[in-house]
């Protein structure tokens, strides 16, 4: 028998009371539009007779063991034989009987395409207010930003792809993650995504939905700061740093006076924390940009590789010791001025002018030792086998 060209990959979990009508709408669909097409159906471990109902009506069931919205249509995509695949939810909330507007842009060469449930109208009910009005608007918009992605309805559950963009965007979580993953990847690969009109209708389950808004939206969040360290990481670092060089800088010649407020050591001290905490930040940007990239979840930019293979552990090593080096004699300085007076009290707004960037020499000496270090660790090549 041919291969299909087309496959429905629904997840399931305990969803007994819409399953059946959305196989059968997918079926309907095949034979009006005379596609050949099968239906591949998830099962994350239901315990309500799902997997019968699905084979009864004609489905083929994956078993997934590994627990989750992801897990369950990864298992259930790489089990599809379609040349296309379309995901949906198994609740009834999709309309699996026009699946026409996906195929025909899957035919034209699209790589993804995305539903856009706003464009298409949300039934009264469909979606509660705040997902509405909040959750979908603000993580689609910071999507688009981070990541320049040309979708306006981020987290929309139907989508299809070419089996090839699937095999290529290498999805890796497991959790609801998976839906804002397949997004970010499709940009950053380049691959072409486009929008189409899809409905929203109220689902037809009598218990509450599995997804958790506040929850689940906080996940899809976090993911995305996790995927773009240059936001949650650098570019703060970067300026948390620059703010700190520049009041060290400021400060250091002596005592300032704005208005009526005096800044001495004190604020020479803050601004050193501020230099040391961006420096911190701006290694665990190069060590979570190498972990992603280690992982499968993103590809280094040109820029990001030349940058952390300068700080390899050797070079890392011989940098940190440098300014570490600076900082101990800064420190010993400061001990022999203190031997001059018999150790006893020292003017605090002498002192701590040159112990405050000694210090800080000396804890930037050592993190940019150990963060050459981790970098090293997670920047190693190795052979990535997958299951």
């Amino acid at each position: 028998m041919n291969a299909p060209e087309i496959s429905v990959v629904m997840p399931c979990l305990n969803e007994a009371e819409t399953l059946e009508t959305c196989v059968r709408k997918a079926f309907a669909w095949f034979e009006l539009a005379q596609v050949h097409g099968e239906v591949v159906v998830g099962d994350n471990g239901s315990s309500d007779g799902s997997q019968e109902i699905a084979r009864r009506c004609g489905a083929r069931v994956v078993e997934v063991n590994e627990r989750g919205y992801g897990a369950a249509l990864w298992h259930a995509t790489s089990a599809a034989h379609g040349r296309y695949i379309v995901m949906g939810d198994s609740d009834d909330s999709y309309d699996f009987a026009n699946l026409e507007p996906f195929l025909a842009q899957l035919r034209a060469g699209v790589d993804l395409v995305m539903g856009n449930r706003f464009r298409g109208g949300i039934a009264p009910g469909a979606m509660p207010w705040k997902n509405r009005w909040i959750g979908n608007p603000v993580l689609t918009g910071i999507g688009r930003l981070l990541f320049r992605c040309p979708v306006r309805d981020f987290h929309c559950g139907i989508r299809g792809f070419s089996r090839e963009a699937f095999l290529r965007m290498d999805l890796r979580t497991t959790g609801m993650e998976y839906a804002s993953e397949m997004i970010i990847k499709a940009t950053v690969l380049g691959l072409r995504v486009r929008e189409v009109p899809t409905t929203l209708a109220k689902d037809g389950r009598s218990r509450p939905p599995h997804l958790r808004p506040w929850r689940d939206g906080w996940r899809h969040l976090r993911f995305m700061l996790l995927f773009s360290p240059r936001w949650l990481f650098w570019y703060p670092s970067m300026a948390t740093m620059a703010v700190g060089l520049a009041g060290i800088a400021w400060l250091l010649p002596g005592p300032r006076t704005v208005g009526r407020a005096t800044f001495d050591v004190h604020s020479l001290l803050c601004a050193g924390v501020l230099v040391v905490i961006g420096h911190l930040g701006a290694m665990l940007a190069m060590a979570a940009k190498a972990f992603s990239a280690r992982e499968g979840l993103t590809r280094l930019a040109p820029s990001t590789e030349r940058g952390i293979r300068l700080l390899s552990f050797e070079n890392s090593l011989i940098l940190g010791l440098v300014i570490g080096a600076a900082g101990v004699v800064g420190i010993l300085a400061s001990v022999l001025q203190w031997g001059r007076v018999q150790f006893g009290p020292l003017d605090p707004s002498a002192t701590m002018r040159a112990l405050v960037p000694s210090l800080m020499a000396l804890l930037i000496g050592t993190q940019t030792v150990l963060g050459g270090f981790l970098l090293s660790v997670l920047h190693l090549p190795v052979r990535r086998i997958r299951s």
